[in-house]
């Protein structure tokens, strides 16, 4: 049996291929404000609710010195609709890929299909055939939005029966044209259930296959409700920025959903690198920002390094996607006067669930369970344990994991009873639990090394090495070894000038030393001239991991690579 009674779509293959019922985990709406109505479309409520309150506001920005207000955006979006529904003859419940650029028409496109009863599922531009075909034949994908200047992937995948519409290419037979020579006649929301689905996310991969998570309607306001109006907190005169994409949920929710249900305004720039968001946040005078530690250790560098900024606007950072190092947060706090707001979130879980903001923020701690979730440190037996022991993070709240079947979703999901135990969505995440109730991040559980029967979680050697003045980034994994089970591999990315040799990888080990247990310290050190991260900027460790296990106990291979051995 589905749960789900009187839903809108027309097209029930994701709906069909949901988690049986008994999978799901508990949910949580006791917090004020989470008791949705039974039919709701998220997109009308942010868009249609939006227009009327703030009407000639300001909703959306270019970067290029462009804006469109909240009706504006409207009406842009309700003639992408009449399209979508007329003349593309997309139906509640298809599947409509959504491939672009950051940018107010690939936000435009995404609340279209949603307010059109359609399922968006937006993929990072940077994706290349294989992975298209891969994630549009998973989703189902009927239909596809794709700005001009990318189409020639998405022809590459040569998916069977994906009705292709490019947009922003100037023909007639675009987008965009078609939508201008649309009726101007406001669009009617299609009347979704709050539990039917309203966008197919999928993970990152940074640890195997990418896989597919449904999200509700009810859903994509949860995560407004919760962290952004109870941690963030914006104001209707906020302007929101970063660097995430729209295809990865922290950027969907921070930088198109948060700022929309609050009547502020969004930045939103491509490929929003640690030089262009400095420039931008003194240009348009941006006061919230959203983006990962790496880009803020890119800035600090940039900020060392003499480049002008007017950071004199901002009140709110939000750090995700990696774990927040000490070095990062008090160099940021000693630049700004900013606290950063260290989150935990997950793609199955849709945003935030655990921040550390205003007095809970401090390096080193993931804070304390967002307001309406619940967090607790398991053991092995599925119980809890004892505060300052580390164990698996379990959390639920008023969102759960739901992976989208694929095999036509026929019986229990074997992904969905490792995540979903005892009505908990195990994260993956290694925390502690603090006497004060906060809690603290160890690593991924699959970042765990063990080595001679000790336990070394990567992060938090690698949160020692890039207190190094040498280290510009660092990651640390671990390699199979005959005798060890593991060894302890940094990979580092040195500044310009420091040699990459023998002698920079023993004083780095000797820096580890130092500071941390000795058999904490890097057996190895791998230099590199980038680290492999997504666009969100999570380290692709498993492909370090693959790196380690191919050089075995031999030679490093690589231009740039330099091991030195305990």
């Amino acid at each position: 049996m589905r749960a789900g009674a009187g839903s809108g779509h027309v097209d029930g293959f994701a709906r069909d291929r949901l988690p049986p019922v008994a999978q799901w985990p508990r949910l949580l709406f006791e917090l004020p404000g989470l008791a949705y109505p039974e039919r709701l479309n998220c997109a009308a409520e942010l868009l249609d609710r939006g227009a009327e309150r703030y009407g000639g506001r300001v909703a959306v920005l270019d970067g290029e010195g462009g804006s469109w207000s909240y009706a504006g955006l409207r009406a842009r979006v309700d003639r992408i609709a009449h399209v979508l529904t007329g003349e593309l003859g997309v139906r509640p419940g298809n599947r409509v890929l959504l491939r672009g650029p950051t940018g107010p028409w690939l936000a435009a496109c995404w609340l279209a299909v949603v307010k059109a009863g359609g399922i968006a599922v937006t993929v990072p531009v940077d994706q290349r055939a294989p992975e298209l075909a891969a994630l549009a034949g998973a989703a189902g994908c009927s239909h596809a939005l794709c700005e001009a200047g990318a189409l020639g992937e998405l022809a590459a995948a040569r998916v069977p029966g994906l009705a292709v519409t490019p947009y922003g290419g100037g023909t007639g037979g675009d987008l965009l044209a078609r939508a201008r020579r649309a009726t101007a006649r406001p669009y009617a929301a299609v009347d979704t259930a709050a539990d039917d689905v309203a966008l197919i996310a999928f993970t990152s991969g940074t640890t195997g296959r990418p896989k597919g998570c449904a999200h509700f309607h009810r859903d994509v306001l949860a995560a407004a409700d919760t962290f952004s109006a109870h941690v963030l907190r914006p104001r209707p005169g906020d302007v929101f920025a970063g660097s995430p994409p729209l295809a990865f949920t922290f950027g969907l929710g921070g930088l198109l959903v948060f700022p929309l249900r609050a009547g502020a305004a969004t930045l939103l720039l491509d490929r929003a690198g640690p030089h262009r968001l400095l420039a931008a946040i003194g240009r348009h005078r941006v006061s919230v920002l959203f983006t990962a530690p790496t880009a803020y250790r890119g800035m600090l560098g940039l900020l060392d390094g003499g480049s002008p900024a007017d950071l004199s606007s901002l009140r709110r950072c939000v750090s995700a996607g990696e774990d927040l190092p000490g070095s990062v947060w008090t160099g940021w706090y000693a630049r700004t006067g900013l606290r950063l707001i260290n989150g935990v979130g997950a793609t199955e879980l849709l945003h935030i669930f655990l921040s550390a903001a205003d007095g809970d923020s401090r390096p080193g701690s993931a804070g304390r369970p967002v307001p309406g979730w619940r967090a607790a440190v398991l053991g092995p037996d599925g119980r809890p344990v004892p505060d300052g022991r580390p164990g698996l993070l379990a959390v639920r709240g008023p969102v759960g994991c739901r992976y989208l079947a694929e095999d036509g979703g026929a019986g229990p999901d074997a992904r969905q009873a490792a995540y979903v135990r005892d009505g908990w969505n195990l994260t993956g995440d290694r925390c502690v639990r603090e006497p004060d109730g906060s809690f603290r991040y160890v690593a991924r559980a699959d970042d765990m090394i063990v080595s001679a029967g000790h336990s070394i979680a990567g992060p938090q050697v690698e949160a020692v090495l890039l207190g190094h003045p040498d280290v510009v980034d660092a990651a640390v994994v671990g390699r199979p070894d005959p005798l060890r089970g593991q060894v302890v591999r940094a990979y580092a990315v040195v500044r310009d000038g420091v040699p990459r040799d023998a002698a920079t990888a023993a004083a780095l080990r000797a820096f580890v030393r130092a500071r941390l247990a000795p058999y904490k310290s890097p057996r190895e050190v791998v230099f590199l001239d980038v680290l492999p991260r997504t666009a969100t900027g999570k380290l692709r460790r498993g492909r370090l991991r693959a790196r380690g296990r191919e050089d075995g106990n031999g030679p490093v291979a690589g231009p740039s690579g330099a091991r030195s051995t305990a």
